[in-house]
C-alpha cells in the first residue's frame, strides 16, 4: 500500500515513515507533505492509498481536508495524528476513523494500518467519509492558528470574541478574559475568514464573531456590545448590511 504523511513538523514526519517502515511491511511507498495543501495535491497526483494526518498546523487544520473533495471522489482512508487528546477521539472513533495520540503507540500504529487496510479491501470508503462528513457536521470542530511571539496557538472558533487592529498587527480577544497580540494585519484574519459568515467586519479596525454579541445600540450611532462588554462601532456605510446579515442569520 502506498502513504502519505501529512505534517508540519519535519521530526514528527521522520518518525512516523520510520515506524511505518519498521512495523508494517504491507506498506511499500510513503510520501510527505508539510502542510494541508501540499497534501492534497500530493493526494491528486499520487493518490495513496492511506493518509496520515496532523489536525493542527498553520493556515489550514487536517479537519478541512474534505472541503478540497467535495466534488471528487475520495479513495483513501484517513488516520488522524494529533498530540491532543480532546473529546473528539471517540466521536471519530464511532465514524470509523482511526485517531493517533503523538507520541505514537506502535501497536496502536498497527492496528490503525490494518484497519484501513480491511476498509480498503472491503471497498467500504465511501461510506466511511460519508459517516466522517456526518461526524465533522455534528462536532463543529473548527480552529484557527494564531501565531503569537513565543510560537503558535490553535484557538477554537467559538472561544474568540473578536480581532481588533492595532497598525500592522492584531489583538485578539477570547473568552476566560484572554487577549493574544499576534504580528499580522487584521486583513489577513479577515482574508483567511472570508468563507466564515459568522465572523463580520463591521469596521475598518474590528472583525467580530456574531456568535458574541450581547446588544444592539442604537445610542450615538450604532455600536454592538459583545459577551466581554467591550463596545465596537459599526461605520455609517455597513449599517444597513450589518442589519440584513443579522436578519439572516439569527
Amino acid at each position: 500500500m502506498n502513504v502519505l504523511i501529512i505534517d508540519d513538523e519535519r521530526k514528527a514526519q521522520n518518525l512516523l515513515e520510520a515506524l511505518l517502515q519498521q512495523n508494517c511491511p504491507q506498506i511499500s511507498a510513503i510520501d510527505k507533505a508539510s502542510n494541508l495543501l501540499e497534501g492534497v495535491k500530493a493526494i491528486k497526483a499520487k493518490k495513496p492509498q492511506i493518509v496520515f494526518l496532523d489536525i493542527d498546523m498553520p493556515q489550514h487544520s487536517g479537519l478541512q481536508i474534505l472541503e478540497f473533495f467535495e466534488n471528487e471522489p475520495v479513495d483513501f482512508q484517513i488516520i488522524f495524528v494529533t498530540a491532543y487528546n480532546e473529546f473528539a477521539v471517540e466521536a471519530f472513533k464511532l465514524a470509523a476513523v482511526d485517531y493517533l495520540l503523538k507520541p505514537i503507540d506502535v501497536s496502536e500504529l498497527s492496528q490503525a494500518v490494518s484497519k484501513a487496510e480491511k476498509i480498503i479491501n472491503d471497498k467500504n470508503i465511501n461510506t466511511q467519509i460519508h459517516d466522517l462528513k456526518l461526524a465533522f457536521k455534528q462536532m463543529a470542530v473548527s480552529k484557527i492558528a494564531l501565531e503569537i511571539p513565543k510560537g503558535i496557538i490553535f484557538a477554537s472558533e467559538d472561544d474568540i470574541y473578536y480581532f481588533e487592529a492595532d497598525g500592522m498587527y492584531t489583538k485578539v480577544y477570547l473568552q476566560g478574559n484572554r487577549t493574544e497580540f499576534i504580528c499580522k494585519p487584521l486583513k489577513h484574519f479577515a482574508d483567511q475568514l472570508a468563507h466564515k459568515p459568522i465572523f463580520y467586519k463591521p469596521h475598518r479596525s474590528y472583525l467580530i464573531n456574531l456568535k458574541h454579541i450581547k446588544e444592539l445600540s442604537k445610542k450615538d450611532g450604532f455600536h454592538l456590545i459583545m459577551e466581554n462588554n467591550k463596545t465596537i462601532p459599526i461605520s455609517r456605510d455597513k449599517k444597513d448590511t450589518f442589519m440584513q446579515v443579522i436578519a439572516e442569520i439569527f
